[in-house]
């Protein structure tokens, strides 16, 4: 029952019999049938007439059909063996999960800044424009997770020096750069956590990885002098060490018999997720990790 708005009277309920539909339908296609005739009527731009091509009228349903349509089946996830990748299918990946769009999921706000860690200016221009998102109130906690790693994976012999200076810019000097300013920025008197992302090929010394762990091997040995020499600032200073994680990064000109052979060496049988990690670094950060300072969490699965 519909209500007229301006009368506010109930619409008179109408009730059709077959005859009437019957009259409605014959009207209706009558109507199709005169459209279509125009429409092949139709001229090009150069005044040649064409045909146009319509639609044939739609096929009525069939009341004695009962063809049953295949059911939706939902995707279940992969397991973490070998995730499932295509070619390229990591870096596609990675261009469409955009950090605006991650950053409009979380809670409370949060903002982006496309920054070279390996240049001072603008890891201070990062810290610069943190605060300012947040009322200029300082910053408690630095997770530095920034890091490269040559896909050639060549033996130290065969590194190039070029791709050394570039590792250990990234790696060293920008985890440096970060860890310095956070020293002099992060809030004081509790609170205050930095974490630095390094890997556990420091200690499984993998070939293939020499640049990449000596530079993390450099991240872990200053983080825990800084653990020191911040006393009485109320600032921790960790760093967590993850195995083998199903990233971008990991695959990257990796074969099949490589990521194989990196599962068959981890306890657990599988390549570890970034869901893995993720819960320990936010412990660190909080209330009930401040009594962890200058320490190495290896987040493994026994892979170390």
């Amino acid at each position: 029952m519909y209500m007229n708005k301006e009368e506010k009277r109930p619409f008179p309920k109408t009730q059709l019999d077959s005859k009437d539909i019957s009259v409605i339908t014959h009207q209706f296609h009558s109507d199709c049938s005169s459209i279509n005739s125009k429409l092949r009527s139709i001229t090009t731009n150069n005044g040649n007439p064409t045909t146009a091509t319509t639609p044939p009228p739609p096929r009525r349903p069939n009341r004695h059909c009962h063809r049953r349509l295949p059911r939706h089946r939902p995707r279940h996830r992969r397991p973490p063996l070998l995730p499932r990748r295509g070619p390229r299918h990591q870096l596609r990946l990675q261009r469409s999960l955009r950090a605006e769009s991650l950053a409009s999921t979380l809670p409370r706000g949060a903002v982006t800044v496309r920054a070279d860690v390996s240049i001072a200016s603008e890891v201070k221009a990062l810290f610069d424009r943190a605060e300012e998102a947040f009322g200029g109130r300082p910053a408690h906690v630095l997770v530095n997770c920034a890091g490269i790693l040559d896909p050639k994976y060549p033996s130290v012999a065969n590194t190039a020096e070029e791709d050394w200076d570039r590792t250990f810019a990234v790696n060293a000097k920008g985890a440096f750069l970060c860890c310095r300013e956070a020293a002099a920025r992060l809030v004081r008197g509790g609170g205050g956590r930095i974490v630095a992302v390094t890997t556990s090929v420091v200690g499984s010394r993998r070939p293939g990885y020499g640049a990449y762990a000596a530079s993390k091997a450099a991240v872990e040995t200053m983080v825990g002098v800084m653990a020191k020499e911040l006393k009485g600032t109320g600032i921790t200073v960790n760093f967590m060490a993850p195995g083998p994680i199903a990233t971008d990064m990991f695959f990257d000109r990796k074969t099949e018999e490589v990521v194989g052979s990196v599962v068959a060496e981890s306890p657990m049988g599988r390549l570890g997720e970034v869901g893995d990690v993720a819960p320990v670094v936010g412990f660190l950060t909080t209330d009930g990790g401040g009594w962890i300072n200058g320490q190495v969490i290896r987040v493994n699965g026994g892979f170390v």
